[in-house]
């Protein structure tokens, strides 16, 4: 029977848990082996070593899992946050604060959207020496917001 064979199932000893907790602080094998208390000599070869052991590498993937669902932020999660926080506002009376959290699940809802727009000076450009190439460049980038008077979306025309 091979090594990663029998390995599989088999519970890690201390020191293999500990490179797993370490390697998941910052995806550094040879530094995890470092602080789990590998001889910083091998701990390159004992990183990669463990990484392929079978039951480490599962534990790793377990770990990272674990990790990504704890971090993950969603829309959600924010629209819980802000009504916690709307709810929070309104019975401690502070009225600025609920209309920030209202105006917070509403921009998460898509219920509004922030338009900017861009006025100043606009220059004027000699393209006479430009090379033919250079023009049809010009006009590949240019051209979509030519057709649709500045608005790449066009909802400035009538219509759109």
């Amino acid at each position: 029977m091979s090594r990663a064979a029998a390995s599989r199932d088999q519970p890690l000893s201390p020191k293999q848990q500990r490179f797993v907790s370490e390697y998941l602080k910052d995806q550094n094998a040879t530094q995890a082996a470092i602080r789990a208390g590998y001889s910083k000599g091998t701990a390159k070869q004992q990183g990669s070593r463990l990484l392929t052991n079978a039951d480490v590498a599962a534990a790793v993937n377990k770990g990272q899992r674990r990790v990504a669902k704890k971090a993950e932020v969603t829309a959600e999660s924010l629209m819980a946050e802000l009504e916690q926080a709307r709810k929070l506002a309104l019975k401690e009376k502070q009225s600025s604060a609920a209309v920030a959290a209202t105006m917070g699940k509403a921009k998460i809802g898509g219920h509004i959207v922030e338009r900017h727009r861009h006025s100043g000076a606009i220059g004027t450009y000699d393209l006479s020496k430009l090379s033919d190439d250079e023009l049809d460049r010009l006009e590949a980038i240019l051209g979509p917001l030519a057709d649709t008077g500045g608005d790449p979306g066009g909802e400035d025309e009538e219509g759109g």
